[in-house]
């Protein structure tokens, strides 16, 4: 079987983009989350349970980990919803999820000496910035045109098989998610988890896929940059005749 070397590197720079991709948007999910005003949807149950970790009462997971967990079950849903239509290609999903939820774990540490914010107006600025990191890098993310992430692909095999719209599949999961979050705050707790599902949860809800509607007119450079490309030789010669500037280049 012939080996087709552009479509291999065409392959490794697609998923090195979307690599990029995902460490900007947990970046956001972190600043999110360090902001005290509520995390992301898709973080909500996992910091609900990463939180009851720390009180030991449950396994003391990171964030990424229960994100890891949860995106597991995630795939396993789909399966389940979509029996024999489940693609075996989409299982590249568990790859992505854990990359994700890995990531996660870095830019929590890398955030980690923003503390969480107590001031309201430092608040703000931490949710507004990590949510607008996160739906530009949600645009970029789609554009690569690699496998969904879990929570997507779930909200995807029930408008398929229940015909409904997207728009509102998404809307239901993700209030799907934060409910279970508060309830998971109320099981551990006692109490509504504030800082787990707060006002700038349900901020987030909407104002990432306004920035993501906004912004994907305006990523023409990134589709260009997607279609680059590279190649090591060609960085060999470039870097001769940046070192050797001989008329013979």
């Amino acid at each position: 079987m012939k080996i087709d070397k552009e479509k291999i590197i065409g392959f490794a720079w697609q998923h090195f983009l979307l690599l990029l991709s995902m460490f900007f948007m947990t970046f956001g999910v972190a600043l999110c989350v360090r902001s005290n005003l509520g995390s992301g949807v898709i973080s909500s149950i996992p910091m609900s349970f990463s939180l009851a970790g720390e009180a030991g009462l449950a396994p003391g997971l990171t964030i990424g980990g229960y994100t890891n967990i949860m995106n597991v079950i995630l795939v396993m849903a789909q399966i389940l919803v979509l029996g024999r239509r489940f693609e075996a290609i989409q299982l590249f999903q568990l790859l992505i999820g854990f990359v994700f939820g890995c990531l996660l774990d870095v830019n929590m540490w890398l955030t980690s000496f923003f503390s969480t914010y107590q001031e309201i107006v430092a608040q703000i600025v931490a949710q507004l910035a990590g949510a607008t990191i996160l739906g530009c890098a949600v645009a970029t993310e789609i554009r690569c045109g690699s496998v969904t992430m879990p929570g997507e692909g779930i909200q995807v095999a029930i408008a398929r098989v229940s015909g409904r719209p997207f728009p509102i599949v998404k809307i239901i999961v993700d209030t799907t998610l934060v409910i279970l979050a508060v309830i998971s705050g109320y099981c551990f707790f006692g109490v509504w988890p504030w800082t787990v599902v707060g006002p700038g949860t349900l901020f987030a809800m909407f104002y990432v896929g306004y920035v993501v509607k906004m912004v994907n007119p305006h990523l023409g450079w990134f589709d260009h940059l997607l279609s680059y490309r590279p190649g090591f030789r060609r960085y060999i010669y470039g870097l001769a005749r940046f070192i050797y500037p001989r008329r013979e280049w």
